[in-house]
């Protein structure tokens, strides 16, 4: 062994023990699998400003685990972990991500390490990764009560005190360590702005009576990515079900990969989304994708990053859409009766309930097997014009009988006047059709 590789015996001799570990436990099954994932999309909520996700935590043995055989770790990210307190724990939340495991062994980290700290609590934010599509936050948090439980809010503020109008998830926290210290990491898109240069992160308890509140403020360093955008033309049309789309260009980022695809106007079908989307290299390894940012015209899907593993040759892989006819998008529910007109055959309203000033609405859904998106809905309106909002919504995967169970909460849905009516935003409607196309790797 080196000079340069023994500071890091100890840490691959600690890798190494939770590698036996997570290699000792089962594989969760089919059903355990779907109600992972169902959890995580039953959490997914809308707000004006940003979207968030909030996941609920996962299982240990659900993890895929990205180290397998002999552990070898670069000084890079050896000194990566060794830099934040008990970030063992936070490489189990990102190991899965190859390209984001390769960007921090790139020294593309940027080490913060403030910290807010009062009445007994702190927040510290202890690096950032970022480039002109993502940012990554790894903070950690002390002395919080119900830490375990989520009971708390964050906000990213820019340089002016302005929400940033980005997408970001987050989880529940996991323990770092025996004493009382947390940690997790807060997963930002930038689909319609920029990093900012300095940004707030806050940190709020949901206890109504204290409402407390913690902000760090960081300068965020864009040179440590600067110009490292690369952009290459795909320009293939791929045409599934009578449904056409084009797959226009590939950018690669440090943090990953988005593919912009466009959807034809003449489409008799509405494309809610494309599945099983995966980009294979020549030695059989998935560089896959769990997000996409979709509009009406087409979408943009965001792939684990191959910047610093260009392949020799790539694939895109699909097994069909998720789409619905034109004409099956709008319904209209009449909130005295609990009666839908209009929609797919399969769509069935199970319950219209008032709580508080909000609405609930449950559906079934017939024929949703193996389906990965649940119901949700856009553009509601009252029979006055007046317009609403979905403040949460979620869904149970379906059992043996094919059918789905969603619920929608309109915000304000109490005060509708006469019928609502809304257009569909997502469904699970799947369609089987196999596709595969070469994309170009060299920029």
């Amino acid at each position: 062994m080196t000079d340069e590789q023994n500071p890091f015996e100890g840490l691959e001799e600690r890798l190494n023990h939770c590698k036996m570990e997570y290699d000792a436990m089962p594989v969760p099954d089919a059903p355990v699998s779907q109600a992972v994932q169902a959890g995580i999309r039953q959490a997914t909520r809308k707000r004006k400003s940003r979207l968030r996700w909030y996941v609920s935590s996962i299982s240990a043995a659900a993890i895929i685990l990205l180290f397998t055989g002999c552990i070898r770790v670069s000084p890079a990210f050896a000194s990566f972990v060794e830099q934040i307190p008990g970030m063992e724990g936070v490489v189990s939340m990102i190991r899965h991500d190859k390209g984001l495991m390769m960007a921090i062994d790139q020294s593309l980290l940027q080490k913060v390490g403030v910290t807010d700290e009062h009445d007994g609590a702190s927040v510290t934010v202890e690096g950032v990764i970022t480039d002109e599509s993502r940012m990554v936050i790894f903070y950690t948090m002390k002395g919080m009560k119900g830490s375990e439980k989520n009971d708390y809010d964050i906000d990213l503020l820019d340089g002016e005190g302005k929400q940033l109008p980005v997408a970001f998830s987050y989880s529940s926290p996991k323990p770092a360590s025996e004493h009382g210290v947390y940690e997790d990491i807060v997963d930002v898109s930038f689909t319609e702005s920029s990093p900012p240069k300095e940004l707030t992160f806050v940190f709020k308890d949901r206890e109504k009576k204290t409402r407390k509140e913690w902000r760090v403020t960081f300068p965020v360093d864009h040179s440590l990515t600067k110009d490292m955008k690369k952009v290459v033309p795909v320009n293939q049309t791929v045409t599934l079900d009578g449904q056409r789309f084009d797959v226009k260009q590939a950018t690669l980022y440090p943090t990953r990969l988005v593919l912009d695809i466009e959807y034809y106007s003449g489409n008799t079908k509405k494309i809610f989304g494309i599945n099983d989307l995966q980009l294979v290299d020549e030695q059989g390894r998935a560089w896959r994708t769990d997000s996409a940012s979709i509009s009406g015209s087409g979408s943009s899907v965001f792939f684990e990053s191959m910047y610093f593993s260009i392949p020799k040759k790539l694939t895109l892989q699909g097994s069909g859409l998720t789409a619905l006819d034109k004409d099956e998008l709008v319904i209209s529910i009449d909130p005295s009766s609990s009666k839908l007109r209009g929609g797919p055959q399969g769509l069935e309203l199970l319950e219209y309930t008032v709580k508080g000033k909000d609405t609930v609405m449950h559906f079934s859904i017939a024929n949703a097997q193996n389906s990965t998106s649940g119901l949700s809905f856009t553009n509601i309106a009252d029979r006055k014009g007046n317009t609403f909002d979905v403040k949460e919504a979620g869904w149970s995967p379906s059992g043996e009988n094919g059918v789905s169970e969603a619920w929608v909460t309109v915000k304000n849905g109490a005060t509708a006047k006469g019928n609502l009516t809304m257009e569909i935003f997502s469904y699970p409607a799947h369609s089987r059709s196999p596709f595969s196309i070469e994309v170009p790797v060299n920029p």
